[in-house]
């Protein structure tokens, strides 16, 4: 029996059932449940998408009787969020609503996370195959009295190298031998340390590299003795329940005492997981997968090794470690042989991660010489340019709007999201295709089929069909008058029908609008410090920028100086770069070395930013004047230069 003190709760539809305090709200009880809940602000009150509702009567499956008063009242939150149109009448804010007795609370579907198309795909290694590890099959000579060797010295004599044995050997190697006819196989570590001692009929050296986005895991596993790719897996980053951003995750660590520890276990957690399945589909041994490299944003990197990432969340934006860091495999929660080791890329600044660096590893032959901005787009955008010999790199608050988050029709990618849009300019008529259906659908047809919303690649796309079809105008202001049948006001502000019930608001434009603006002006910024007039090429990284259409992130007007035909999808370049890392032990002291030559801009201090950032906030193609437009602007400059708050969704998952 729960306290009597205590409330019971049970969350449908995962029917989770625990307990809370009187006063806490069901937010923070489904957190600490694990319950499948969006949450973007950290449980401030202001994202509205940790949406509910309360299940009143008489639940005999649960033995429970819930009344009205079992939640608080409304807070003004929530009553806005109703007033708005944000919120159905009848739902509430898990982070405003207080449990005041037993409750039974649904999350609806709009408000649990849909699992992510991600696409972070395999990749062919260039070069040789030169891992930090290897193995060392080896027979002893049988011992004489005119030989005083001990087994120790005996296997490294035999080794031929001035090795050190790791200490906890020393139990293993006898049994070893005498089990195995004096025969054994080493493993060494870096041509310094044996870590290891295997039976001569042990088979299957490997290793990982992982790419730890604020969105999702990737983990690629490698045989260290031939290179090859055996198993890849991805899976959403369980940190998203904290905050859909990092900006988020940081506030819920300042706001809860035990933030941190929550953090990084659930990212372990999920690591650990993935470790296992694949172990599991190679048929290893614990002991047989000993080198991890991982990739990520400074804070996916603090926060995975159990640092405090709060120092990153205001200036001056400190970093505890910023170099290469070696870490034993048992220090951290992976379910890891205490002979592996953990391995995490060095950083290039406070917002600029190891991710970075590593795609910068993997594109250094080809933008040495030349002027090459490299981009990955995310909630901040990194940036890297070469040009005259130098490299700058700068991370540039765009927020998740670019993604698809922030906007109201915005979602992940996502089975049936839309991810390509096109307007006709002159009948208004709009076509989708999503993800999972070749064809494409209009009106007719969409109803055809479960379609959540509009994923990254389509906001840059329905940006610039908007403006193409002279809907909205160079300000970003709808022109209502164009096409007066498909705009309506929702709450006082402009809201244009694309499809089906598809919609888009005049704030989200705004919210693109603010986003593009703060990344041209951190890429004016890097190629202004360089003194750089154009790009050679321009090199999109990520899973996100691979599925993004050149045409059209050229004319939304987010990279200066440059056209389509200079722009190139370079694909999942950090975790291409650490698993360079793993597999070639030269490409580790090659990006220490690289890291350290690389200027970083913060773009948070400059002054030229807020200028070049007004500037930006037009739509190139777009035509001038409003054309009747009533709506209201909606958004304003409100989040210039923010680290974070986004609201739901992304659009291609990192």
């Amino acid at each position: 029996m729960a306290d009597a003190a205590k409330h019971r709760i049970v969350f449908t539809p995962a029917g989770v059932q625990t307990t809370s305090e009187p006063g806490e709200s069901v937010y923070d009880v489904a957190l600490r449940a694990g319950v499948d809940i969006k949450s973007v602000c950290g449980g401030n009150g202001i994202c509205k998408r940790c949406q509910c509702s309360l299940q009143t009567g008489h639940h005999s499956k649960f033995g429970l009787n819930v009344t009205e008063d079992a939640l608080f009242k409304l807070r003004p939150a929530e009553k806005k969020a109703v007033h708005d149109g944000d919120m159905a009448d009848g739902l509430r804010l898990a982070c405003r609503a207080k449990i005041m007795g037993d409750v039974v609370i649904d999350i609806p579907p709009h408000a649990r996370h849909t699992q992510s198309a991600i696409r972070k795909a395999a990749f062919d290694l260039p070069g040789p195959v030169d891992p930090p590890i290897r193995l060392q099959m080896v027979r002893l000579p049988e011992p004489t009295l005119h030989d005083h060797l001990s087994d120790t010295e005996s296997l490294i004599e035999q080794l031929s190298g001035d090795l050190r044995v790791a200490p906890d050997l020393v139990t293993k190697i006898q049994p070893l031998l005498a089990e195995h006819d004096r025969t054994l196989i080493a493993v060494i570590r870096d041509e310094t340390d044996v870590i290891a001692l295997w039976p001569p009929d042990r088979e299957g050296l490997y290793g990982a590299a992982i790419d730890i986005g604020s969105t999702s895991v990737a983990l690629y596993l490698y045989d260290l003795r031939t290179g090859a790719l055996v198993h890849q897996s991805s899976a959403m980053n369980p940190q998203i329940r904290f905050g859909e951003d990092v900006m988020s995750r940081v506030s819920y660590v300042m706001m809860n005492a035990d933030g941190q520890e929550k953090l990084a276990g659930a990212v372990q957690g999920q690591l650990r997981e993935m470790i296992a399945q694949a172990r599991e589909a190679v048929g290893a041994e614990a002991d047989q997968i000993l080198e991890l490299v991982c990739v990520g944003n400074p804070i996916m990197h603090h926060t995975l090794i159990g640092v405090d990432p709060t120092p990153l969340g205001q200036s001056p934006f400190t970093l505890a470690v910023k170099d290469w860091l070696d870490l034993p495999g048992d220090m951290l929660d992976l379910g890891l042989d205490r002979a592996a080791r953990v391995s995490l890329l060095p950083l290039i600044g406070g917002h600029v991660g190891a991710d970075t660096a590593a795609a910068y590893l993997t594109q250094m032959d080809r933008m040495d010489g030349r002027s090459v901005l490299l981009v990955d787009i995310g909630t901040n955008a990194e940036l890297v340019l070469t040009h005259d010999g130098k490299v700058a790199a700068a991370s540039s608050p765009t927020g998740p709007a670019l993604e698809g988050a922030e906007i109201s029709c915005g979602v992940r990618a996502c089975e049936g999201a839309v991810e390509r849009l096109r307007i006709n300019p002159v009948t208004f008529d709009c076509q989708v295709r999503i993800i999972g259906h070749d064809d494409w659908l209009t009106d007719d047809t969409i109803g055809d089929h479960a379609v959540p919303g509009l994923c990254g690649s389509a906001i840059f796309e329905v940006m610039v069909e908007l403006a193409r079809a002279g809907l909205i105008d160079r300000s970003g202001l709808f022109r209502t008058g164009t096409a007066p049948d498909r705009f309506t006001e929702e709450g006082g502000v402009a809201t244009y029908r694309l499809i089906g019930d598809i919609t888009l608001k005049q704030t989200d434009i705004r919210a693109v609008q603010l986003a593009k603006a703060a990344l041209m002006a951190g890429a004016r910024l890097v190629a202004e410090e360089l003194e750089c007039g154009s790009f050679d090429e321009v090199l999109l990284a990520g899973a996100f920028g691979t599925h993004l259409d050149p045409d059209y992130v050229a004319e939304i007007g987010i990279i200066p100086h440059n056209g389509a035909d200079t722009i190139k999808a370079v694909g999942n370049a950090a975790g291409m770069g650490a698993a360079l890392c793993l597999t070639d032990r030269s490409q580790r002291d090659r990006i220490r070395d690289a890291v350290r030559d690389v200027v970083k801009i913060e773009t948070a201090l400059e002054p030229r930013f807020q200028d070049y950032f007004v500037e930006a906030m037009a739509f190139p193609s777009a035509p001038q004047g409003s054309g009747n437009a009533k709506g209201r602007r909606g958004g304003g400059r409100r989040g210039a230069g923010r680290r974070g708050g986004s609201r739901q969704g992304a659009g291609r998952a990192r």
